[in-house]
Order: C-alpha cells, then structure tokens, then sequence
C-alpha cells in the first residue's frame, strides 16, 4: 500500500489573511477544497496550536501547518457476506441495528469487514446509486464499538432527504449509557462546542473556541450498584464522539471507553474486581436505541426503539452485585 505522503507548509506574506481552506488547496497538489476540508474534519492537519479542526479560519504570515494524506482506499469495496439485523427495509433505505465491533466506512486500517460491504452484499440488485455509483448511502455513522440502530440510504433521492434531515437536526436520536459515578444533576442538558482535541488528534474535546456547537440532553434512569449510572442521552447535534466527549465533560465518562478516561480515577475505578468485570464488556457502554425521522419519499413518520442489548443488561447486572 502507498505511504501516507506528509505535506510541510509556511505561510508567506502574501498569503497573509487567506482562508485555510483555500491557502491548502493552492498549495497542495490535486487536492479539492471539498477533499481538505474532509481531511481537516478527519484530524489531518497540525498548526501551531496542535490539531486544527477549522477550515475557514484565517491564516498568518509566518504560521506552519502540517497536512498528512492518508494512503488511499480501495475505491470499490467488494461485497461481503456479514450478518445483519435488519429492522425495516424498502426501495430507498433500510435500517439495521449495528453490532458493537463492526466499523461502519471503509478506511485505512479497516479496508475490509465493514457495513458498507455487508450491506453491498445484502442490498445485492435493490441499489439505485449514490451520486451514480451502485453503493449505500451512509448518512451517519456509529463509532465501532457502538451498537444500535442506523438507517441508510439505497436510493440517491433517499440519500439526499436524509442527509438534509440530519443537516437540519430534525432527527430523533437517544441512546443509553453506562458511565462511571452518579451524574449530578440527575438531569440536564450538557451545551458546548466539540472540536479535535489538540493535544491528541485521535480524540475530540470540549473547545473554548472554534469546533461545532453540540447540545445533549442527558437523565439517570437509575444507579448502576456502587460504581455508575445508566443514563438516557438524547443529541440534538451530532458531533463525532459528542456522548462519550460530553459525558466525560461532566465528569461521569463511559465505562469501557479507553480513549475518554477522566485525567484522575477515583479508587472505586481501580479496584482489581470492578476492572474484571468491566473488562468482560469489551466495548464502551454505549447504545443508539431509538432513531426517528421522516420517511424522505413516502414523507410517513417512521420511529425504531431496540432493547437494551444482552451485553450491557449482563455489564450492568454485574455491577450491581457491588
């Protein structure tokens, strides 16, 4: 596979006051400004401050940027015969409930053995296209070790009334988590904005300035024996990481969320029997369990709920017995 190829840039004086965006795109070779801003929005770019994650801020004279070009991606994933749960499936759109562990996108490090290439593989003949290619239209995405309930779009028109839904935030998501400690207060409505941590470009944060809005309403359904909370979010954006970020934010991250560790663990986190039990759950305790939108042909209300998946009712069963 190609080597990622790593970009070295300086702003000169002429530049000075240019959006960065469009600074990247006339200095870096075959790029679209709609690619940069993928790659920015992805993490790839460094400045003087860390990770940038704002592609129309305006650069300086003098300032350094770093941009990393991920080797490509086969560009036609094959199908593959994955097992799906499929909760209602029509000409347009078909909506699954994803299993924890399964990346959605092809990416680097996951070329294979994703959603994408299940659902080539169920949606074998009933692709229309997206934007004239036979494929899926992913219109959101859950991270891997997430599990719940997805739609995505079979038809182009499918896939363009989604997408606008979700521009617009009309969309009804909640999920369930379990997290460490007892929220206080017991409900709220967590309002920030989220943008690539600059101290590790793998996570996001909470930022004081640049990023996106990002809004979660959050309420305890009830205490997880002596060490957590179930808890019921309900996003009214949707920002990359935003629960697992947001709940962090507040001190009470998710149990089984190795990057989104709180700075200090309390003792009850380390004690060597709540470890064991929380490492048996080998994902973050998170579940998308009710998506709702508006069927973007028939215009019908459509509304999924799941259950709480086996694997966190045992996760949380026991923890209780603390």
């Amino acid at each position: 596979m190609t080597d990622a190829q790593i970009y070295e840039l300086m702003v000169s004086a002429d530049d000075n006051g240019l959006r960065l965006d469009r600074w990247l795109t006339d200095n870096v070779p075959d790029m679209s400004r709609n690619r940069i801003q993928a790659l920015i929005n992805e993490g790839q770019l460094t400045g003087p401050l860390g990770a940038v994650d704002d592609a129309s801020k305006k650069i300086q004279a003098g300032e350094q940027y770093q941009l990393t070009i991920p080797p490509p991606i086969p560009a036609e994933p094959e199908p593959e015969d994955i097992p799906l749960t499929v909760l209602y499936e029509d000409d347009h759109l078909i909506v699954i409930d994803k299993p924890p562990g399964l990346v959605v996108h092809p990416a680097p490090g996951h070329a294979t053995g994703t959603l994408v290439h299940a659902l080539l593989h169920h949606c074998e003949g009933s692709l229309s296209g997206i934007g004239g290619v036979t494929r899926p239209g992913i219109v959101h995405r859950l991270d891997k070790d997430t599990s719940g309930v997805m739609v995505c779009a079979k038809s182009d028109v499918a896939h363009r009334g989604l997408v606008e839904q979700f521009q617009v935030h009309s969309i009804d998501r909640a999920y369930m988590a379990v997290v460490w400690g007892l929220p206080s207060p017991a409900q709220g409505r967590i309002e920030t904005r989220i943008g690539r941590d600059p101290h590790n470009r793998k996570r996001m944060a909470v930022v004081k300035s640049g990023g996106k809005e990002a809004i979660t309403d959050y309420k305890v359904i009830r205490p997880v024996g002596s060490v957590g909370a179930l808890v019921d979010c309900h996003l009214f954006t949707g920002r990359t990481h935003q629960i697992r970020v947001h709940m962090l934010s507040i001190g009470n991250s998710l149990i089984g969320d190795p990057t989104y560790l709180p700075r200090s663990r309390s003792k009850k986190m380390c004690e060597p029997e709540i470890q064991e039990r929380v490492s048996a759950y080998k994902y973050q305790a998170l579940q998308a369990y009710r998506l709702g939108f508006e069927h973007p042909i028939s215009h019908q209300e459509m509304k999924f709920e799941i259950d709480l998946s086996k694997d966190i009712q045992k996760l949380i069963s026991s923890l209780d017995q603390i």
